[in-house]
């Protein structure tokens, strides 16, 4: 499915290169096997990491700063590279601007064309909810991969979901039952976490954004930021997804 599947050896034999030596004599045994002896060309064979996208929708910055620390896990798996990219925002710069939203950071560059996506070999979507449901930026751009649809250029790969909400109960796990849906129409594998982060997952003394839907914040009235907890949760999910990511990429 995805790149880096391991290599197949060529059934063709490397041709023998003259080295321009002069002949020498063949009556001694040492000067006849350094005639016979020929450089031979050994292609160098460079590995090409697995490519996860984290491809995100962030308007106060909480969905960002969880998608940083999940390409930091991801990054941290032996042959697998994570890629950060900002979908489009559908909003003007003057309603930005009356709703406080503090302004991108060029670092990371925006997904001009979801023809982007067909390279990749597992995804992590992030977003913000809105009433439950996935930002209206996220979905106007999950619309935008009809042609990618029609062609099933993504079916078949791995993609996990984190979010942001408001409070405990605005959608931790709802949000990301909305993209379900659209994985399922692309054919795509949902790769939830489920309970892998461990103990992590089970204390109740603070709060704690995330569930076995994938990583997640509590961002409050947008001034609370996610807490180590929140960021190690996401971490985890990158390692985890690229380690999905290279076992399906394994030949058969």
């Amino acid at each position: 499915m995805g790149k880096g599947g391991g290599c197949v050896p060529s059934k063709k034999s490397p041709p023998a290169v003259d080295t321009g030596n002069a002949p020498v004599s063949i009556s001694s045994p040492t000067t006849v096997a350094e005639s016979q002896r020929r450089d031979i060309e050994v292609p160098i064979v460079t590995a090409v990491k697995l490519k996860i996208l984290i491809v995100f929708y962030s308007m106060y910055g909480h969905v960002e700063t969880l998608a940083r620390r999940m390409k930091k896990g991801v990054d941290g798996v032996e042959g697998v590279e994570a890629v950060l990219f900002r979908v489009p925002e559908t909003l003007s710069d003057d309603v930005l601007t009356k709703m406080r939203a503090p302004s991108k950071d060029d670092e990371i560059g925006e997904m001009s064309s979801v023809h982007e996506l067909e390279s990749a070999d597992g995804f992590l979507f992030g977003f913000p909810t809105r009433y439950g449901s996935m930002a209206a930026q996220m979905q106007a751009f999950f619309d935008s991969t009809s042609q990618l649809w029609g062609e099933q250029k993504l079916a078949g790969k791995p993609a996990g979901f984190f979010v942001s909400t408001g409070t405990q109960g605005g959608g931790q796990e709802t949000t990301a039952w909305t993209g379900i849906t659209q994985l399922a129409h692309h054919g795509m594998l949902f790769v939830p976490i489920g309970y892998t982060f461990g103990a992590g997952m089970f204390k109740i003394e603070a709060i704690r954004g995330g569930s076995p839907f994938g990583a997640g914040v509590f961002a409050g009235d947008g001034t609370r930021q996610p807490t180590e907890t929140e960021l190690a949760l996401a971490e985890h999910q990158g390692k985890y997804m690229a380690g999905v990511v290279k076992k399906l990429a394994q030949p058969c």
